[in-house]
């Protein structure tokens, strides 16, 4: 298998950890397993419980619990729709490597997560990108997937909220992608790995798996969780497509790790307490970010309607890399270039750290812009 280099996971491993202001990171907020193991009645009670537990390989798929609760986050699944997996890397990376054959057509959006379209091309799919483009508030165009569909489709990709513009496709939306799939008999994978994290109250946009028969959704604990050291996520679709899943996982996992599963339950039965502390850092921060853009005067955007980045456009005469490095270089802030996203003059950040550290990051790039 030939693949490219995975540009922003290698911005992102060459750059993050002596970063200061780190308004690159896609996560909400870690929590600490502190915070995390205070959601309990008794802390002390939980961690003493696991001292007698064997660490064995567990079970395989996942544990009955956790995959209840992974379930419980659809309307129309259960337990035997889900498969646990390493992370949400690991969930998109099974389900391409189970479904995805030589000469399948592939529809992927552009620009997301570069693992969504690298994956399947370096199976020999033949990848075709829909681009997004800003006048359409980074959306799919539905003629224009019209046009790539053929007699080969196998899979259309989609993420939503998407990664890295933060615009949100509502259920209509999602239906027409469907009606399209299903006029060929393709699947419609979804990276859902933001999903719920909606800046606007009271908007609420399903899942694929329940809009689509052979839609199937991907997610993890990591980014709508504020968990990613859990490194544990999911695929969630009809069951011929977890059991195909399950017969090519063994040959990459044999299981998740148990403290990993039992954490990743305690934290999804304290779904609504998680949810509300990262939806307040969420909307406070895309405020913050929103009244910076309109100060700004070299820097636009589509505002983001969910998720936790934002794409920017600059006006300025260097390229996406050379500003990212000399921001750095000036005082530790830390953004990701367009370039990771095959889109020159954009700039990715991701705002859902701590407010503070958000304020001085974008207080850092206002100075720096100066000097440009």
């Amino acid at each position: 298998m030939n693949v490219k280099p995975f540009l922003v996971e290698e911005w992102m491993n060459k750059y993050e950890m002596d970063a200061v202001y780190n308004i690159a990171e896609t996560c909400v907020d870690s929590l600490t397993l502190g915070e995390l193991l205070s959601l309990s009645e008794d802390p002390m009670d939980f961690l003493g419980g696991l001292q007698d537990m064997k660490l064995t390989y567990g079970h395989i798929e996942g544990s009955p619990e956790l995959r209840t609760l992974i379930a419980g986050l659809y309307k129309g699944l259960d337990s035997g729709n889900v498969i646990v997996t390493h992370g949400g890397i690991g969930a998109n990376f099974l389900l391409h490597y189970s479904i995805v054959d030589p000469g399948d057509r592939v529809i992927c959006v552009h620009p997301t997560y570069q693992q969504l379209y690298s994956v399947p091309e370096g199976f020999g799919a033949e990848v075709k990108l829909l681009p997004l483009r800003p006048e359409n508030g980074f959306l799919p165009d539905i003629d224009e997937l019209k046009g790539l569909i053929n007699e080969t489709t196998k899979l259309i990709v989609i993420n939503n909220p998407n990664n890295p513009t933060g615009a949100l496709m509502e259920e209509e939306h999602l239906k027409q992608v469907a009606d399209i799939a299903r006029s060929c008999g393709a699947y419609v994978h979804c990276d859902e790995v933001y999903r719920g994290l909606y800046h606007e109250i009271n908007t609420a946009v399903p899942s694929i798996a329940d809009v689509y028969e052979k839609g199937i959704s991907t997610s993890s604990m990591s980014k709508a969780f504020s968990l990613a050291g859990l490194r544990l996520g999911w695929i969630a679709g009809p069951e011929d497509i977890i059991e195909e899943c399950f017969k090519h996982r063994d040959y990459t996992t044999i299981s998740c790790g148990m403290l990993d599963d039992i954490l990743a339950v305690h934290a999804l039965k304290n779904y609504h307490r998680i949810m509300e502390r990262n939806l307040k850092i969420v909307r406070g921060n895309a405020r913050i970010l929103d009244e910076w853009v309109r100060r700004e005067e070299q820097i636009s955007y589509i505002k983001p309607k969910a998720g936790t980045t934002a794409f920017l456009k600059y006006d300025l005469p260097v390229s996406s890399e050379e500003f990212c490095l000399g921001l750095f270089k000036k005082d530790g802030t830390f953004l990701v270039p367009g370039k990771c996203f095959d889109m020159e003059g954009w700039l990715r950040i991701g705002f859902a750290c701590s407010p503070d550290v958000l304020e001085r990051g974008l207080k850092n790039i206002s100075e720096y812009i100066r000097t440009l």
